[in-house]
């Protein structure tokens, strides 16, 4: 949509400037795609929202080195996307317990005003499904986000991630096969407890 890019272009050029209201612009179109890269990244939405201010930041400090022949976006979920990387490394660094489980609060995705039936729903398969997610290295993860939840191809992501392509299909090519292992094993600990409870007998062994 080159008349978006032509708007998106302006702002850029006003904020360079030093015009806030232009960068408020740029915080208010892209605040979700950030803060949801971030959340799926770092698993915990007060993170990820801590996240999401500091890649605005760093944006803003940065918006000299913009390339505007290259996609806003894509720069900008770049950033983002560093940024959750390094808080992950660091969080090695300083990790107690390999034990505590992520709340359910914390694994909730923001909605709009969602019926009571559709939040219980979605927070349920969000869960789920960023458990998985949070299994992943993180390279593997970025490239599954990137992948499925924002479209871009596997030049755009190798280009983000400043690697090749074919690298990238291996990542996602890993990352499925793992997944697919981890739903597998998720389904036959079903299955299991399914069998438990029909079958009293086995109660306790």
């Amino acid at each position: 949509m080159p008349e978006v890019d032509n708007v998106i272009l302006e702002w850029v050029t006003r904020a360079k400037s030093g015009d806030q209201d232009a960068f408020s612009e740029l915080v208010y179109l892209y605040q979700d795609p950030v803060y949801n890269l971030c959340y799926r990244m770092l698993g915990e939405s007060g993170e990820a929202e801590d996240a999401t201010q500091e890649t605005f930041l760093r944006v803003f400090r940065n918006l000299e080195r913009y390339d505007t022949t290259r996609p806003f976006k894509t720069w900008l979920l770049s950033i983002a996307s560093n940024h959750c990387i390094d808080r992950l490394r660091k969080r090695r660094m300083q990790f107690v317990s390999l034990d505590d489980e992520p709340t359910a609060a914390a694994l909730a995705l923001r909605s709009s005003d969602p019926t009571p039936e559709q939040a219980a729903l979605t927070g349920e398969i969000s869960s789920y499904v960023q458990r998985l997610l949070l299994q992943l290295d993180e390279h593997y993860r970025l490239a599954v986000v990137y992948r499925y939840w924002y479209q871009y191809s596997y030049a755009e992501i190798a280009e983000m991630m400043d690697t090749t392509e074919s690298a990238i299909k291996s990542r996602l090519h890993r990352a499925r096969k793992k997944l697919a292992g981890l739903l597998d094993t998720v389904d036959e600990l079903d299955k299991t407890g399914e069998d438990r409870l029909a079958d009293p007998m086995t109660k306790g062994s």
